[in-house]
């Protein structure tokens, strides 16, 4: 049986559409970056605590992951409150960001863990679309303060890389490494 180490909706609909039967369970654990650490380490590092957590009983397969948005080397998280939402979405209105998601896999005595990024180009935004946006909620419970899927999506003008990391999950690099460790 697989296991969801996520309370993230977007992952749970990410793995229901490509066909995955799953359970879920939701680790605590400290998602603070540390001083001047990487992007790509930081998610890797918290997929892999948020893998750790979970007591795996055998035979069945635990994923975990964890997602930032990057600009100008900031790692950005879910937002604080409005405020924060404004000011990320001010960093990153017109102009490229990456969307970075670590993954990790556990799998009997095996563990995978790897990272996906993906460049995404957002239009300019108006100081009262900003705002607007903001007022309906849906940045607030996600990484760099949008939802690609949502009210976000008209101003996404393009991106490179994988869709599915830029929602949460990278499900053909899941899958890449279910296959190569077995559990697929």
């Amino acid at each position: 049986m697989l296991i969801l180490a996520s309370q993230s909706p977007r992952r749970k609909e990410i793995l229901e559409r490509a066909g995955f039967t799953f359970t879920i369970q939701i680790p605590d654990v400290d998602e603070s970056a540390l001083p001047d650490e990487a992007p790509q380490s930081y998610v890797r590092r918290i997929a892999a605590r948020k893998a750790t957590a979970i007591k795996l009983p055998p035979g069945d397969c635990v994923l975990a992951a964890d997602t930032t948005v990057v600009v100008d080397n900031e790692i950005l998280g879910k937002p604080a409150d409005n405020a924060d939402a404004c000011r990320m979405l001010h960093l990153l209105q017109g102009r490229s960001h990456e969307v970075i998601t670590g993954i990790c896999i556990r799998f009997k005595n095996q563990i995978a863990v790897d990272a996906a990024v993906t460049q995404v180009h957002f239009d300019a935004m108006t100081d009262a679309e900003i705002a607007a946006y903001v007022a309906t909620g849906e940045p607030m419970d996600k990484a760099g303060a949008y939802g690609i899927q949502g009210l976000a999506s008209r101003y996404v003008t393009g991106i490179e890389g994988c869709y599915y990391n830029v929602m949460g999950l990278p499900v053909s690099l899941v899958v890449r490494h279910l296959r190569r460790l077995g559990a697929a």
